[in-house]
């Protein structure tokens, strides 16, 4: 318990876990710069006013965050983040499955494989070439 705020609820800790999970993957991938960080920041935001309108989707909130900050990289920087699985061919980014659920992972769908849990990019091997 937060001796200042009181316990912290399930949607903050949601989140805040959304938070740090996206932000784990974008330091992996060496791509969380400032302006990146607010990406993350802004859809937290509007993630809160949906998961207060839907309780029930706090679990799915990571990979929705995921994929907002993904989107919103396109529009300003490009594919994010490349597979590091598929060493020949144009590159592409990783897709977040399932799109609305539980246990949210980047998966290569040229590959079909499974590459990494989001937040666990780091894990997945090195920094694909850009």
């Amino acid at each position: 318990m937060n001796p200042i705020s009181g316990p912290v609820s399930p949607l903050e800790q949601a989140l805040h876990a959304a938070r740090a999970l996206v932000l784990a993957d974008l330091a992996a991938r060496e791509v969380a710069d400032a302006d990146v960080v607010s990406l993350v920041e802004e859809s937290v935001v509007q993630r809160r006013w949906w998961v207060e309108q839907w309780p029930e989707g706090a679990e799915y909130v990571a990979g929705l965050v995921a994929q907002d900050v993904q989107d919103g990289l396109l529009e300003r920087h490009g594919r994010w983040p490349l597979c590091p699985v598929c060493e020949s061919g144009d590159p592409h980014a990783l897709e977040v499955e399932p799109e609305l659920g539980p246990d949210p992972h980047w998966v290569c769908h040229q590959a079909g494989v499974k590459v990494a849990s989001v937040g666990a990019l780091g894990a997945a091997g090195g920094t694909p070439p850009s």
